[in-house]
């Protein structure tokens, strides 16, 4: 893994240079913004109602907006990882470099990981809010952007992957869509299939009931094994294909 920190400060520094990272961080501070606003509106106007659980629980759980966020943040911020170096040619430059091929992958999967991170960020400022009208739990908090994390870092390994076997961005983003939307259909099965093995490992995969046990302060070690193993399994992959490309 020699010389990922050069890569890391070579990606952080493309990412935030150009405005990708920029048009994005605004969209989706806009969609978070309008959810959490939705949401907290939502309460305050059932303030007498029963409910078992608070606005900040609902924000990370209940909204829609926050899964249909993933699905495209992701391949967004992946799809030039790997597919732009190639189609420009500074692909060449990168493996001749003496970085190995676990340097490369961790590095700029890193600096992408930071990416998302950052943009998740300035979400804290609505927990902020919230707090100076009533309780916030913290720890609930913590695990809520836990899970979103262990999510995330699945979503972005397996764009990594689909940009490393793809000249194209365009190409990269549209089989990231399709492999992300694909597990989040998977997890649907949860509330379509009757009690048993199928319908459990529907579950298991569920990004809705990710988000809610964590949502709620439940730590589930089994969602977040499965979460790192989205993670070593795709990147594995892609530095098989960038030392592939050494060998041509």
């Amino acid at each position: 893994m020699s010389g990922w920190l050069a890569i890391y400060r070579r990606e952080m520094l493309s990412l935030w240079v150009s405005p990708l990272a920029w048009v994005l961080l605004f969209v989706f501070l806009m969609i978070q913004g309008v959810s959490f606003y939705l949401m907290v509106q939502h309460f305050a106007n059932f303030s007498g109602a029963s409910m078992d659980y608070g606005p900040v629980a609902a924000y990370f759980g209940q909204s829609i907006f926050i899964p249909m966020s993933l699905i495209i943040l992701c391949p967004a911020l992946t799809m030039r990882l790997f597919a732009e170096e190639r189609r420009s040619g500074t692909i060449e430059a990168l493996l001749t470099a003496p970085v190995s091929a676990w340097g490369v992958v961790i590095g700029k999967y890193l600096a992408t990981l930071t990416t998302y991170v950052l943009m998740w960020a300035p979400t804290l400022l609505y927990v902020i809010i919230l707090r100076k009208t009533g309780t916030v739990d913290w720890p609930v908090v913590g695990a809520s952007y836990l899970g979103l994390f262990g999510i995330g870092a699945g979503y972005l390994a397996l764009g990594m992957l689909m940009s490393a076997v793809s000249k194209s961005q365009l190409i990269a983003l549209i089989m990231s869509l399709l492999f992300i939307f694909g597990l989040f259909i998977l997890g649907i099965g949860e509330y379509v299939f009757e009690p048993g093995p199928l319908r459990d490992a529907c579950a298991h995969v569920s990004v809705f009931s990710q988000l809610v046990d964590f949502s709620k302060g439940i730590i589930d070690a089994r969602r977040l094994v499965f979460d790192l193993s989205l993670v070593a399994l795709p990147l594995f992959l892609t530095a098989r294909v960038v030392d592939s490309w050494r060998l041509d």
